[in-house]
């Protein structure tokens, strides 16, 4: 149940068996069904994902009622809604499973309790904020004139798995674009 979180701590720090193991203890194990809701918009986020099946994402929507992805979550990497987890507020995005999904859940305090004890974890959560937030630059700055070819072009080069994982309704909606002008795009690629 652990091991794809193991492989995933240890390829990127130096961790002792006893540190992995105690890290892990803080998890459980979670399944999710297809297109079920983990956390409202209404809600404050109260802990983190870790993926070890499936897929998750955080969308939004906008006042004609159209979804807006902001983050997908893949087999072997986090996903939670940030902002609300770190500031306790409510959030203003769903946190939905794409598929069917098996998760491992860590609280919020057993989170930070891992983040203030193990440098290790420490390591890797500070990771995940910095790799956040370059993608987050990279995908708002790329898209700031991008038209619709352009940032299907952008997604292929840099999340180059992206397109074959989701349906076209839900990476439109992460690209800023319809599903059918997408569906045009790819055809022509």
């Amino acid at each position: 149940m652990f091991d794809l979180l193991k492989n995933y701590i240890v390829s990127r720090s130096d961790v002792s068996v006893g540190t992995l193991e105690l890290i892990c203890s803080h998890f459980t194990l979670v399944k999710a069904q297809r297109n079920e809701i983990l956390i409202n918009s209404d809600e404050v986020c109260k802990g983190y994902y870790f993926v070890n099946d499936g897929c998750l994402r955080l969308f939004t929507y906008n006042s004609e009622g159209n979804e807006s992805t902001r983050y997908f979550g893949f087999k072997g990497g986090f996903c939670t809604a940030l902002p609300s987890f770190i500031e306790q507020t409510v959030t203003q995005e769903y946190l939905q499973a794409v598929a069917k999904s098996e998760l491992l859940y860590i609280n919020r305090r057993d989170f930070y309790q891992l983040v203030d004890t193990v440098p290790q974890f420490a390591m890797i959560y500070r990771e995940i904020l910095e790799l956040g937030f370059v993608n987050a630059q990279k995908r708002i700055y790329g898209f700031q004139g991008f038209d619709a070819l352009e940032k299907v072009r952008w997604i292929i080069r840099f999340q180059p798995d992206f397109l074959l994982r989701l349906s076209n309704k839900m990476a439109a909606s992460y690209l800023g674009i319809s599903p059918s002008t997408l569906s045009r795009i790819k055809s022509r690629i």
